[in-house]
């Protein structure tokens, strides 16, 4: 069990509650306390035999995830349990991956849940997001404030620190239309000569979108209403966005390179 730190520091009852859920499962429960996020990694790394469970927020579960991810195959030989903990609006990830939100709930779908695979978004820097990335991210999505999910059946990662490294010179409120060039698989879906009002990069639910991301670019001038002009559309392995103002970056999917544990239902 990886603590959060922040998680200890907010709501300590919640951490308390998922330990005495989790300790009564078949193995028990060793309690692994961090210092700080990015030793939460190196925790998780350090696990041996053990099946890791995270208990913090969206940016805590990350961290957790870049760890797995790094160790290769290996990390489809573990599956990684999550119970969300952190102050409102700092769970939308694990809410929209179906986890629940109480700290009894969740822990005990940690000991009954079902494992799944699901796919991984990874750029060149080897920086992980799970669910995807919406460009430019809403005011919801800034830096200074928490990831939301863009539709209850969809999960992105987080959002705010994507666009902090891809467009370095926000600093809060609505960034302008971007003027972006975006290529999937080498097939440009749209080119700096227009303005588009958003661009999603997203993997399948659960695995299910079969080691492709869903692309979708919405033109400036495309309403979202009844008989306007439809969003491009596509699927991809790989998606690259730059722009004259804009971070070139390129997402990757990783197929099945994770396995969570989520409810059954």
């Amino acid at each position: 069990m990886v603590v959060d730190p922040a998680a200890r520091h907010i709501d300590g009852e919640s951490v308390r509650i998922a330990r005495d859920v989790l300790s009564a499962g078949p193995g028990g429960v060793k309690m692994c306390l961090p210092r700080s996020r990015e030793e939460i990694g190196r925790v998780v790394g350090r696990r041996g035999r053990r099946r890791p469970v995270l208990v913090g927020d969206d940016t805590a579960l990350l961290c957790a995830v870049e760890q797995l991810h790094r160790e290769g195959t290996g990390a489809r030989a573990v599956a990684l349990g999550v119970v969300p903990v952190g102050p409102p609006g700092t769970t939308p990830l694990a809410e929209g991956m179906g986890l629940p939100l109480d700290a009894v709930t969740a822990a005990r779908a940690v000991l009954a849940g079902a494992d799944r695979v699901v796919d991984l978004l990874v750029d060149e820097t080897g920086a992980v997001l799970l669910g995807g990335v919406r460009i430019p991210a809403t005011p919801a999505d800034g830096p200074r404030r928490p990831p939301v999910p863009a539709a209850p059946a969809s999960v992105l990662g987080p959002l705010g620190r994507c666009a902090a490294r891809v467009w370095p010179g926000r600093r809060g409120g609505a960034p302008p239309l971007p003027r972006l060039r975006v290529e999937a698989d080498g097939v440009v879906l749209a080119d700096p000569g227009s303005p588009v009002a958003e661009v999603s990069v997203r993997t399948g639910p659960g695995g299910a979108g079969g080691g492709l991301a869903e692309v979708v670019v919405r033109p400036a001038d495309a309403p979202r209403v009844a008989g306007a002009v439809p969003p491009v559309r596509a699927r991809a392995r790989a998606v690259t966005v730059s722009g004259p103002e804009f971070r070139t970056r390129t997402w990757t999917v990783s197929p099945s390179a994770l396995r969570l544990t989520l409810p059954r239902s």
